[in-house]
């Protein structure tokens, strides 16, 4: 760089400084400043022209006034004029003042592009450089456009300049981080790999930053850096402090540049090569070996330099996973730190072996290490340390080991930060729920669980146990007992009550024999509990006594006592008021017979996974999402320590008050994780099968049916339902379905499942089953982008009359979704009478500030109502002479759009909901099917037949049904289908 003449000391700029400096208040700052821009604007409008040191001056003033916080709208333009000078100095200002005040959007963009351009075409290094700086700190969008192709040439060229390619390099990582798509890939990144190779340690050091950021994205492109990184880290870790001394900081050589080595590494698998791969183990065992060397410097820079390269070799190494000895040793290594003095050493010590934990070869290796990290749980003072020791105890937990570290993280609970109660509580009920060797175990850790942190429980904790002693015969026994027992304490937390509400109602006749727990004062005991809870639980309490009334008669009249008491029968609140008259009245009117079947106890739940281990992940952020799903499964494991969760189920209605146990609605199937490409966010809609779902009855069909029927007593347990439904809103509030929204609509007719829609921001998934006149559906709604949705807001839209035609409730859904994550929605559907119309699915939401909408129709057709009738020829041809009025039949010849495959027809008729009747049609070549379309107010029969002429490539199509609109309108949607 050249060197600063003495004429270019500024002292006007230096006196100026000295001024401002020197101003006793804010006023008289303020009033030199107004002086000086005055002086500085009269100079620049003046007649006559300044030189180049006088526009450097002020230049300088003015980006110094800014600096100071004061707003400058002028001397732009002196600052692009100072960019075409040939003395340094000068041009320095000038990129100096365009990078630091020139937005992005400037006018002035062109101009300065023009001399950037110029700069970059002198091969003057110096001025290159300077450009190559301005280009990077702007970093516009236009700049990119205008030389991401003329970087790389500079950045590769056999002439650069080491100080210019060095710049060029960080340069290209600037634009390629700001805008990936203006970064052409070409020739140019296989010459950008060599770069590893060269002599200067800057040079190697930027293009090492530039190949990890454009590998992650094009892994392929860049994959001959692997043996080239690790024979310079090779050449670095086997070098002494004095080889390179420009670059060695501390006695420790080149650290920034072995940390990067090391993270590129990590973007790729290990070396298939066994030669690079045996070279790569052996830089890794020298870094643990010089770990255990005693420090050539009692300076800290040089212990971080050292442990900075150490944990990142040691992230190596995890990312490998495959080197069981060198987990083992780097395991050993962290050991050490886990007592070190500095907080920061243990802090990442315990992240780390968090990580080493979920691997089989190191896993033995971390429990040696239990005692110590127990230790620090108890006695650390900073609560970051805390939680990470928290972390690893979950994550070193198996079934050896679990009562000890339940146990310790209990205890600890009772003194634990407020900020990380919930996530102790969260890890403490799956660990309690994964490995517990007895179910009566379980049950006495999640009831201290709510003892001990009762405000840190969610419903997700207490949900689980329920299920779970719900679904296990052998524990309810004493679940009972145990609950009665914590419900006898003074203080008594709500989750506890909510609990044992839950579980005296169905088991509370298991301890009734003993007098000690009677049914009398089983009930007292909740009932002396009932008026210090939540509305919630009260009404939770209320189905419990009703439940009493069917085990324990004796109880009966007590019990109506307190239903029929003015507080109840006239309570403010009209869930509570409703509970209290429905249950007086049913305990009243029923007989014995009648309230025995409608109060049994609660079937056993379906499995799904567990919520406990959902919601964790989602406090934890998506990263924790493979921590958490450790791949140590015990092979012994039952579904109840195999993180496997019970399915709620009964009847779905509206109501004032939560859904407190889930009971009154049937959830989704699980959504996986969203993976990292964007082309298939959704769960596996395409499938045949059908939706997962609760149980209610002894057939499918029956249990499906009572899903969706609308509330009856008949629910053993029906503590609460879901909200209301919000009113839609009407077809004028939205705007028109989209221009091709009838070909996705068809595109359902035959099938239940699959995508509906999908661009480059949104895809749309639909997986639904129909059974008589109820139907259930879920929409999976998938974000492509990574950028958060805002404002995400799905509404169902009724059409004209459609809503005293067809029956849709919905669910809200959350308003934001995050980038690559997805959201489910369900609707449960009715059909109340014949409809022509589907209803209209409105999204919006906000995606980058900018607001997004689209209309699409909801794939609900009248023949997904359709129940498939067999009958025989004679009773075929005689129903059909029977629906012989001209109104009564649809018929349609057209031409065949799709090849004339026989399988594929069968295959489309029997998805539009028909049953197909064999022998019937005198022509073996023609189709007959025949079902019932089933609404709430009435049934109507429809019969079909297909005639295909494969010759002219025709078919014809006759529909007969008992109602003129139906038969014309199943008739147009399926000839449609060929």
């Amino acid at each position: 760089m050249p060197a600063v003449s003495k004429g270019d000391g500024m002292r006007g700029l230096a006196v100026f400084i000295s001024d401002i400096r020197n101003c006793k208040s804010k006023e008289a700052e303020i009033k030199r400043i107004n002086k000086e821009l005055a002086n500085i604007r009269s100079k620049f409008k003046g007649d006559k022209a300044l030189d180049g040191y006088s526009k450097k001056k002020y230049v300088c003033k003015l980006l110094f006034i800014f600096l100071l916080g004061h707003d400058i709208d002028f001397g732009h333009m002196e600052a692009v004029n100072l960019l075409s000078s040939n003395k340094y100095t000068e041009k320095q200002i000038g990129y100096l003042f365009i990078s630091v005040l020139v937005n992005s959007n400037s006018e002035l963009i062109r101009l300065i592009n023009n001399a950037i351009k110029n700069d970059l075409a002198s091969r003057n290094p110096t001025f290159m450089c300077l450009a190559l700086h301005c280009i990077a700190n702007v970093g516009s969008r236009e700049m990119g456009e205008a030389f991401a192709a003329d970087i790389p040439r500079i950045l590769v060229a056999g002439d650069s300049m080491d100080s210019v390619k060095q710049s060029a390099a960080l340069c290209l990582l600037r634009l390629y981080k700001a805008s990936p798509d203006l970064v052409p890939m070409g020739e140019w990144t296989a010459r950008v790999v060599h770069l590893l190779n060269d002599q200067h340690m800057g040079v190697v050091t930027a293009a090492v930053s530039l190949i990890t950021c454009l590998c992650k994205k094009n892994p392929d492109d860049f994959k001959t850096c692997i043996s080239l990184a690790v024979s310079r880290l090779s050449r670095i870790v086997s070098s002494a402090s004095t080889d390179l001394q420009d670059y060695t900081y501390y006695f420790v050589p080149a650290p920034w540049l072995s940390v990067k080595l090391l993270r590129l590494l990590q973007c790729y698998p290990p070396p298939e090569d066994a030669a690079v791969k045996g070279r790569l183990v052996e830089c890794l065992e020298t870094v643990l070996n010089k770990a255990q060397e005693p420090p050539k410097s009692k300076k800290v820079q040089h212990s971080n330099a050292k442990n900075a390269i150490l944990f990142e070799t040691i992230s190596l190494i995890i990312h490998y996973d495959s080197e069981p000895n060198l987990l083992v040793r780097a395991c050993n290594q962290l050991g050490q730190f886990l007592q070190h003095r500095e907080t920061n050493l243990r802090y990442l010590a315990l992240e780390s072996m968090c990580t080493l934990a979920s691997s089989e070869f190191s896993h033995e290796a971390v429990k040696t290490h239990i005692d110590t990290v127990i230790n620090a749980l108890k006695t650390e003072r900073d609560v970051s340390v805390r939680q990470r020791a928290a972390d690893l105890l979950y994550a070193m937990c198996d079934r050896s080991n679990a009562k000890q570290i339940v146990s310790e993280m209990l205890r600890y609970l009772e003194t634990a930060d407020y900020a990380i109660r919930e996530e102790i509580v969260l890890k403490v009920a799956i660990l309690a729920e994964k490995y517990a060797v007895d179910y009566s175990w379980y049950v006495d850790t999640i009831l201290n669980l709510i003892r001990i942190a009762g405000d840190y429980v969610s419903e997700e904790v207490w949900y689980r146990v329920l299920q779970i002693v719900t679904n296990r015969d052998d524990v309810q026994g004493y679940a009972a007992k145990t609950v009665f027992e914590a419900l006898q304490a003074p203080a008594c937390h709500e989750n506890m009550v909510k609990v044992g509400g839950y579980i005296l109602g169905e088991f509370g006749n298991l301890i009734a024999g003993d007098p000690r727990s009677s049914p009398p004062v089983q009930f007292s005991l909740l009932h002396s509990k009932f008026h210090l809870c939540s509305v919630a639980t009260r009404a939770l309490l209320l189905s419990t006594y009703i439940k009493f009334i069917n085990l324990f008669p004796e109880t009966k009249a007590t019990i109506q006592g307190v239903l029929r008491a003015g507080s109840q029968l006239r309570n403010a609140d009209v869930e509570l008021q409703q509970r209290a008259v429905e249950y007086l009245t049913l305990s009243s009117v029923a007989s014995t017979d009648v309230l025995a079947t409608v109060l049994e106890e609660m079937p056993p739940f379906p499995e799904r996974e567990s919520s406990i281990l959902a919601k964790l992940k989602r406090k934890k952020g998506p990263g924790a999402a493979s921590a958490l799903d450790d791949g140590r499964r015990d092979p012994s494991s039952s579904d109840i320590n195999g993180g496997v969760e019970p399915t709620p189920s009964t009847v779905s209605t509206p109501s004032p008050s939560a859904d407190l146990l889930g009971l009154r609605a049937a959830p989704p199937p699980a959504a996986p994780q969203a993976p990292s490409g964007a082309g298939n966010l959704l769960v596996d809609v395409s499938s045949d099968g059908p939706v997962a779902q609760p149980s209610l009855g002894p057939t499918p069909e029956e249990a499906f049916l009572s899903e969706l029927e609308p509330p009856a007593p008949e629910s053993p347990m029906a503590l609460l339902a879901d909200p209301a439904p919000v009113a839609d809103p009407g077809p004028e509030d939205i705007g028109l379905p989209i221009p091709e929204a009838d070909e996705l609509l068809n595109k359902f007719v035959c099938k239940n499942n699959g995508v509906l829609f999908e661009n480059q921001l949104l895809q749309i998934g639909v997986k639904s089953e129909f059974r008589q006149n109820l139907g259930r559906m879920y929409l999976f709604y998938g974000n492509k982008t990574s950028v958060q949705f805002q404002n995400f807001t799905p509404t169902v839209v009724h059409p004209g009359d459609l809503q005293t035609q067809l029956a849709v409730q919905t669910k809200r859904v959350a308003a934001q979704v995050d980038g690559g994550a997805q959201v489910q929605q369900v609707l449960n559907i009715e059909c109340l009478r014949d409809f022509l119309m589907p209803p209209l699915l409105s999204v919006r939401f906000r995606y980058g500030g900018a607001p997004q909408s689209l209309t699409l129709k909801l794939p609900v057709t009248i023949n997904k109502f359709f129940q498939p009738t067999e009958m025989a020829a004679q009773d075929f041809f005689q129903r059909w002479k029977q629906l012989s009025l001209p109104q009564q039949e649809a018929q349609k010849i057209f031409k065949a759009n799709h090849p004339m495959d026989a399988e594929v027809t069968k295959a489309k008729l029997l998805g539009f909901g028909s049953a197909l009747l064999d022998n019937v049609d005198p022509n073996p070549e023609n189709f007959v099917g025949a079902g019932i379309i089933q609404t709430k107010a009435l049934q109507v029969g429809c019969l079909l037949r297909l005639e295909p002429n494969a010759q002219a490539q025709m078919y014809r199509l006759t529909l007969r049904t008992s109602k003129e609109s139906v038969s014309r309108h199943l008739c147009e949607l399926l000839a449609q289908q060929f």
